[in-house]
Order: C-alpha cells, then structure tokens, then sequence
C-alpha cells in the first residue's frame, strides 16, 4: 500500500472547497497533513475551522500567509506588523506552529531596501513568535514576483537574513516552483540545512509554456522542475517533514476536486 503520510495538501490546491470539504478529502486520500490558507478561514469562521481540524487527524503544517512588510509609508509598515502578529494569533488558535512568509516589495524603492525593510520586520516579529511558540518560514519567490510579491527571490537571500538574525523561529520555505532554476540552489540547500532552517517543502511544477504567472502551476512531473533532485538535496541538508502540494491553476480548479487530488496521489507516487 502506498504511504502518504508525508503528503500535505494546501487549501489553495483545491480552492473551490470549503475547509470543512477539503478536510474530508484529504483524509480520503490518506494524506498526513494540511496547510491552511488565510480565505479559507472565512466561510466558517476561525473558532469552527479550528475544531475541525484539532478533530481531523491531519497534522497542520503552516497557515498561509503573512508578511508583505515594505513599504515607502512608515505607517503602512506598521500595520503590516499589526497584521503580521494577527497571523501569529490565528496560527495558534489553529494549532499551526509555522507561519509562510511572502515577503512582500515596494515598486516605490529599491529591492534593497525592500530587503532591509523585510529584515527589520522580521527581527521585530521575533519576541512575539517566541511567545506564541509560532515559527516563521522566509519563502524565496521567483524574480518574475520581485515587483510587489517578494523582494527575497533566491534562497541565498532568504539564507543570509536566517544568519543574521540567528533565531530559532526563522527559518526557510523552499519551494521548487521559486527556486528550481537558481545554480546555487544545492548549496544554498546544504547551508539552510547546517543552520537547522529548512522549515518546509513545496513541490508543484513549472508547465512548459507558462500561460500565466501566477495561476498556471502544474502537476508533478507535466512540467521541467527536478523534483526529486530537489528533494533529495533538502532531504540530505536534514529535511524529513511533509512534502506540500501548493498549486494554484485556474485549469486545476475548474475539474473535480476529487479527481485532481486522486492525480495527485498519482504524481506524488510516481513523480516525488
């Protein structure tokens, strides 16, 4: 029989189901693990939604998302913090010990000082999140996001504000949608992992054309990511947590939900 207790299905995979749908779903598939999506929470409300998943048997994984911290206004970047701490507040009362970052940009400035900005607001996040026992994940998007998405867009860069601020509670999302095409990427990998920062692992793939940028991912294995040489570099570097599928396709999501998760398992099995 197939194992897929590693296997974690995010939210926005399957979009058009209610959480409390997707729940079902999942454990029919026998997958180990969810990833929760902030507008998932709204249709039943955030006290239900965490009963139902305390109840479930998946382990959750993370809560997507936080961050988007820079920003030209001062009073803009505090209210991105404002936010940031009612993620944390949320990732606790769902039991959720992992915050995904997309860190956010600033078309007014530079990516440099989006990247001090995203820095300084991290650090300032800290004292909270050890409070809240609540860990935040810096995940790299791919340069084509560096406008308003994410001014952190390789795994080098995301490695070098773990370093700096050297806490426990900050750490990696390594996504092989974002990262598979970077020449540094298997010694980024082993560096994130000798810090003990490799938070988690997303896997989807890269269609060949691409016919949108931000809701076109593919399937494992339909398109040109190396999905196993990814994972067995984050595996090497110490990683063994859930594998997440996190797929956004307006294709994907005009099927049976169903039967995408079913093609799912069949990717995972034969393409992870």
């Amino acid at each position: 029989m197939d194992d897929f207790s590693r296997l974690c299905i995010h939210t926005i995979t399957t979009k058009p189901l209610r959480l409390d749908i997707a729940i079902g779903a999942y454990q029919q598939i026998g997958a180990g693990g969810i990833t929760v999506w902030r507008d998932a929470l709204i249709p039943l409300g955030l006290q239900e939604s965490a009963r139902l998943l305390t109840g479930s048997g998946l382990e959750v994984v993370s809560l997507c998302r936080g961050g988007f911290f820079p920003s030209t206004s001062a009073g803009e970047r505090q209210k991105a913090l404002d936010e940031n701490r009612r993620v944390i507040d949320e990732a606790v009362a769902l039991g959720a010990p992992l915050i995904v970052l997309v860190c956010g940009a600033a078309p007014g400035q530079s990516l440099q000082e989006s990247r001090g900005q995203i820095e300084d607001a991290i650090a300032a996040l800290i004292p909270y999140c050890e409070q809240a026992n609540v860990r935040l994940g810096i995940e790299p998007l791919h340069p084509m996001y560096a406008d308003t998405r994410s001014a952190i867009n390789t795994l080098a860069q995301a490695n070098d504000i773990i370093q700096r601020l050297g806490s426990p509670y900050v750490g990696a999302t390594i996504d092989v949608y974002h990262v598979w095409w970077d020449d540094r990427l298997e010694t980024e990998i082993a560096r994130c992992g000798k810090m003990n920062a490799i938070f988690s692992f997303h896997v989807c793939d890269w269609r060949c054309p691409t016919r949108d940028l931000l809701n076109d991912r593919g399937l494992m294995g339909c398109g040109c990511v190396p999905i196993r040489q990814i994972r067995q570099w984050v595996e090497q570097a110490g990683f063994h947590g859930m594998i997440e599928v996190e797929i956004f396709s307006d294709e994907l999501w005009k099927g049976d939900q169903m039967e995408l998760l079913q093609q799912i398992q069949r990717a995972y099995r034969e393409c992870v």
